[in-house]
């Protein structure tokens, strides 16, 4: 049985009708996707081992570690019991996103849910990875730079104003630099503030505006614009979106269904607004790949793939083969990221306290020049 776009519209439309069923279970927290990895991993070993469903949840369910987990595993069974499909208990608890229900649905139409269950395993450990990658590439930098803002304003407080005192006993004019770094320490508080006051004004303007599509948009195209980063950033969504592809088509599900449970677990603008038009276009008997070749956002190369294994009707083979070569690419220039800041940084705040140093002893030399003659 095949998942058509019709039956998509008509249970997205459902979806509320779930989450009203149960109150009880409408979780402030959510599950991570480390809970997640696990939840798919441990369900897919044990339905390959020969359990059943229920019973799989119900192993799962005593060995969970937490109450939220728990009781979502639960919650989960107990609506399979009364008859609910699963992705229809899944989607339920509000706990996980339309890729992962509808993927889950593919799976139990097509009697592929231990394949499934598994390629959302591989989606959720390679994210994982990615993540932890990420931020141990950024962990030294940013500990450098808190270091360097602490340290930039220890001088311009403490040390800076102790040579100041000693400079107005020389009655004679200061160099360009040293004045500017006086004037910068005697309202060093205020640029701090301001500083400080700038960041959380940002955090909370893209907190109350990250759901407005003219804001996404703007911020997506400022952020690709970004040297380096823009590019891996790119790269990692494209490698999303081909993961997410594999699986669908994968699973015999519609091209146009599959693009449309694509673009809910993107999360990227661009490739979300292209997904609209690429639709459109396919819905007049476009290509995929002539469409594709429309939007910036998508690399020549992976078009060119596209364009090869619609010749072949491969293109779930072709979309796995994508993912992986996409994501050794950005392991590679993940760890990069790492070898190329540290050395800048390194370089930077010698930069920065050179400057104030030199400032700060230059009228000392100076002095000890009129002292001589």
């Amino acid at each position: 049985m095949s998942f058509d776009l019709n039956t998509f519209k008509q249970e997205k439309a459902k979806s509320a009708d779930f989450k009203l069923e149960t109150p009880a279970f409408s979780f402030s927290k959510k599950l991570s996707d480390k809970k997640k990895e696990v939840f798919y991993r441990e369900l897919g070993m044990l339905l390959k081992s020969g359990v059943d469903f229920k019973k799989a949840l119900e192993i799962m369910g005593n060995q969970a570690n937490s109450k939220l987990e728990q009781s979502i595993i639960f919650d989960i069974k107990d609506k399979v019991i009364h008859g609910k499909s699963i992705y229809e208990s899944m989607m339920s608890t509000g706990q996980f996103s339309p890729y992962e229900y509808y993927s889950i649905q593919i799976g139990e139409e097509t009697r592929r849910l231990e394949a499934v269950l598994l390629e959302l395993q591989k989606f959720f450990n390679r994210k994982i990875q990615m993540r932890r990658q990420i931020i141990s590439v950024l962990t030294y930098p940013s500990i450098v730079m808190l270091v360097t803002i602490s340290v930039l304003y220890f001088m311009l407080n403490k040390v800076v104003p102790m040579f100041s005192s000693v400079f107005k006993q020389f009655g004679s004019e200061l160099p360009k630099s040293t004045q500017i770094i006086l004037k910068i320490s005697n309202h060093s508080g205020t640029l701090f503030l301001v500083f400080f006051g700038l960041i959380v004004g940002l955090v909370v303007m893209h907190q109350v505006l990250k759901t407005n599509n003219k804001y996404r948009n703007f911020t997506s195209k400022m952020v690709l614009k970004i040297p380096y980063f823009g590019k891996l950033i790119r790269k990692i969504y494209i490698s999303r979106f081909c993961q997410s592809m594999n699986l669908l088509i994968g699973s015999k599900t519609t091209l146009l269904t599959s693009l449309s449970l694509t673009s809910k677990m993107i999360g990227f603008y661009p490739i979300e607004q292209s997904i609209e038009e690429i639709k459109e276009d396919i819905t007049r008997g476009v290509y995929l790949s002539d469409s594709l070749k429309k939007h910036s956002v998508y690399e020549r190369k992976m078009v060119s793939m596209v364009e090869v294994a619609e010749q072949v009707n491969e293109l779930d083979s072709m979309f796995e083969r994508l993912t992986d070569q996409y994501n050794e690419e950005i392991n590679h220039q993940t760890k990069m990221i790492g070898v190329v800041l540290e050395p800048m940084i390194i370089i930077f705040i010698g930069i920065i306290v050179g400057v104030i140093m030199i400032s700060m002893y230059a009228p000392m030399f100076d002095l000890s020049k009129i002292i001589k003659r």
